[in-house]
């Protein structure tokens, strides 16, 4: 948080240098044309072997549950869509296989239709508790663990089954002589597939289906084909990006600031991954970088009074008043200015520059939830609980990133969602409280060895004399309820889009693969890292 006083020493910035530096500008492969044949004809393949396939059979839910995992289902999104509903409406079968009905139950929830968790009261004794005859089966286990992470509130079997499941796949998993059926478990229990990021998930799951005697090969070599080629695509997308923040010179004009292009670009891979989603992931990036050189500009290196005018230009909006910022600060503010108005130019061409107003009222209020931390900090202000972290669920920075990402899209979206995202709605509430919690646990023992605003962990220890560890439980559960909050969101009838709500979902995921451990973004050469060579550097072999 800020220095309260011009004559303060600026803190030095501890931040480890960036990974990539500018690896990625000379990235500019070129999907080849028998890449594009290959792909298209594999495409077809793969689509006709969906469609033929019966409704409603045990066949075509491994099939699409496959086709989902393995990255390429965005390539069929209709056909899954006409078969779920078709599953989603046909009487539910009285199936007694475990797996066939877990799956079932979560590829229909994850595709937003709600079907009912007594599907798995069969499975139960009287008393409510799971079978121990069902601790034999390992595949219905783990799908019953994979489903039970697609539950709301109250849903008492769901909770059950997570216990059961997690207890016994922890104890068995090790003895498993099944070696890829072991990693699918052993990846399960580190992230489900309800928290995994589709582009990590798809080049995780290859091998592991590829490892699988069942594989269907046809499957297996359009997911590896396609990825390669969407690589390629992201490659060129970054190395753009990257000329763009290396003609900015950021990296040497605030050297206090992380520096984490390529970092940010994940995270937005993270948001949508698809080739028709380019012009949104670009401009999204450009704002979350430079949201995160002004995080770090009030966090670990402005004055207060320096502070004062930056968040008033900010709300202003105004760039004429340039100068009263302090010359080290008005880079970042033009540069800050030439997104939104490049924005603006190619929205306008499409008469949909009206979005951009939405996205500029997210950025001023993050600044101003920025702003006063930085007023408390300067007064030496410690807020209640309820206030800090009302402020602090905008600071966060999801309520601007999940309204900003949708600016770029090409689908139409009405003036009542935009009205209805900067509402706070309770997906993006839920999103938001996901990243608050999981940064608070992580970031607390950072926070109290320099000098900041007391953080939210300390604001409820005080207020309601917890321990430490009873504040993280009480922490924990609310990141667990975020999740079953944003299930029952992601349940139709949602009065905006799915593709709306699926982006507060997404930008969750991210947290989970971030901040599960480490902050990983700020320490970003360890996982994240070794997941953006996996993504965006190596091809997957075919």
């Amino acid at each position: 948080m800020a220095a309260s006083s011009p004559n303060k020493c600026r803190p030095l910035a501890n931040f480890h240098p960036t990974v990539w530096e500018y690896h990625f500008l000379s990235y500019t492969p070129e999907i080849s044309n028998q890449e594009k044949v290959e792909v298209d004809e594999y495409k077809e393949t793969n689509r006709k072997m969906l469609v033929e396939a019966p409704e409603g059979s045990e066949q075509k839910l491994v099939l699409i549950d496959a086709m989902q995992r393995l990255g390429m289902a965005y390539h069929f999104d209709n056909e899954i869509e006409t078969s779920i509903q078709n599953i989603f409406y046909a009487s539910q079968q009285n199936d007694d296989n475990l797996h066939v009905v877990s799956l079932r139950f979560r590829l229909v929830r994850q595709q937003g239709h709600y079907i009912s968790s007594d599907v798995f009261k069969q499975f139960t004794n009287q008393d409510g508790k799971f079978k121990e005859t069902l601790t034999n089966d390992v595949q219905g286990l783990l799908s019953l663990y994979e489903a039970s992470h697609l539950r709301v509130r109250n849903e008492e079997i769901l909770e059950e089954a997570l216990i059961f499941t997690t207890t016994h796949l922890e104890s068995i998993v090790s003895n498993l002589s099944n070696n890829s059926l072991k990693v699918e478990v052993i990846e399960a229990l580190k992230q489900p597939i309800r928290k995994t990021l589709p582009r990590v998930g798809a080049r995780k799951y290859v091998s592991i289906y590829e490892n699988n005697d069942a594989h269907n090969h046809l499957l297996l070599k359009f997911a590896k084909l396609d990825f390669n080629v969407l690589q390629k695509f992201h490659q060129r997308e970054l190395s753009e990006l990257t000329r763009w923040w290396k003609d900015l010179n950021f990296a040497n004009k605030y050297p206090y600031a992380r520096d984490r292009l390529v970092e940010c670009y994940f995270w937005i891979l993270g948001v949508y991954f698809e080739p028709k989603y380019s012009r949104a992931r670009k401009m999204l990036t450009k704002v979350l970088k430079m949201t995160s050189i002004i995080d770090d500009t009030f966090d670990a290196y402005a004055t207060y009074d320096e502070l004062v005018p930056f968040n008033d230009i900010i709300q202003r909006w105004d760039i004429s008043v340039i100068d009263s910022l302090p010359p080290y600060m008005r880079p970042a503010y033009q540069a800050l200015q030439d997104i939104y108005n490049e924005m603006e130019q190619l929205l306008t061409k499409e008469g949909n520059s009206d979005r951009v107003y939405y996205a500029k009222y997210e950025m001023k209020k993050l600044v101003r939830a920025y702003f006063k931390e930085a007023q408390w900090l300067d007064v030496g202000y410690t807020p209640k609980y309820e206030e800090h972290l009302e402020n602090a669920l905008v600071s966060c920075g999801y309520m601007m990133a999940a309204t900003t990402s949708l600016i770029g899209m090409d689908e139409s979206i009405s003036q009542e969602t935009f009205e209805w995202m900067i509402n706070e709605p309770l997906i993006v509430r839920a999103a938001s409280i996901i990243n608050r919690r999981m940064d608070d646990m992580i970031g607390h023992e950072n926070e109290q060895q320099r000098e900041h605003v007391a953080s939210t962990i300390e604001c409820y220890m005080k207020e309601y004399g917890a321990s430490k560890q009873e504040t993280y439980t009480k922490f924990h559960k609310e990141v667990v309820n975020g999740w079953k909050d944003k299930n029952k969101e992601l349940i139709r009838p949602t009065e905006v889009p799915m593709f709306v709500r699926k982006r507060a979902l997404y930008f969750a995921c991210v947290m989970d693969s971030l901040y599960k451990e480490e902050d990983g973004y700020t320490n970003s050469k360890g996982k994240l890292k070794n997941m953006i060579n996996l993504l965006l550097v190596e091809p997957v072999k075919i």
